[in-house]
């Protein structure tokens, strides 16, 4: 079976990344999602930047690489980054939809949890990376949390809430389908940004305070 045929079986319909207003700013400016890495080099960049995560020296091999999550994002990490990291600094957050045929591109590595984890199983280049993420149980944190896949658990949705996707190097925004904000006048903000850096056709933006 190939990654195609994982995405379609599985019903995968989106891949997510979030990011502060700040950042959706940078993303549009390059037309791309860039990796931590290189995001220091760009000048344009260094009077907005602000990193989702400000340590991530757990996985300093991994930098060149886009956080990503499928079908939810890690709420976890994700609340961290609103309520502690972010908490007095950033005026509103986003979640970036992107096409799932990503997934098939190449250099791309599945992790079956947080990448940072020592736990985490980490592959890539074919369908059994992608795959393993939808195990019957997955071992999370390094005190041995197990993450166990029940009845009710969506199809599309890996087993542990923390799997992410790594890639390689730019995201283009060529592969962007939605965005999602908490509520309207987020909305408006990233229709008028969109509208003042960057010429691409604009994609939709839908207001879903249940993911946030």
């Amino acid at each position: 079976m190939t990654i195609e045929d994982i995405i379609i079986k599985r019903g995968i319909k989106e891949i997510l990344h979030f990011t502060t207003n700040l950042g959706f700013v940078g993303i549009l400016d390059s037309e791309c999602v860039k990796p931590r890495k290189i995001l220091p080099d760009n000048r344009r960049l260094e009077h907005i930047l602000k990193l989702n995560c400000p340590d991530r020296s757990r996985d300093l091999d991994w930098h060149n690489y886009v956080n990503l999550s499928i079908t939810c994002v890690n709420k976890y990490i994700f609340g961290i980054s609103k309520k502690k990291w972010h908490k007095n600094d950033i005026g509103w957050w986003c979640i970036l939809s992107f096409r799932p045929e990503i997934l098939t591109h190449s250099g791309v590595v599945f992790c079956t949890t947080n990448n940072a984890y020592s736990n985490v199983v980490k592959r890539g280049y074919d369908n059994s990376g992608l795959e393993a993420l939808f195990a019957n149980q997955i071992v999370e944190y390094e005190s041995g949390t197990v993450a166990r896949r029940l009845s009710s658990t969506p199809s599309n949705q890996p087993t542990s809430k923390q799997a992410e996707v790594l890639y390689p190097g730019e995201l283009s925004l060529d592969y962007l389908q939605k965005i999602y904000v908490n509520e309207s006048d987020n909305a408006s903000a990233v229709e008028g940004q969109w509208a003042v850096c960057s010429e691409a056709k604009s994609v939709e933006c839908i207001v879903k305070p249940e993911l946030f």
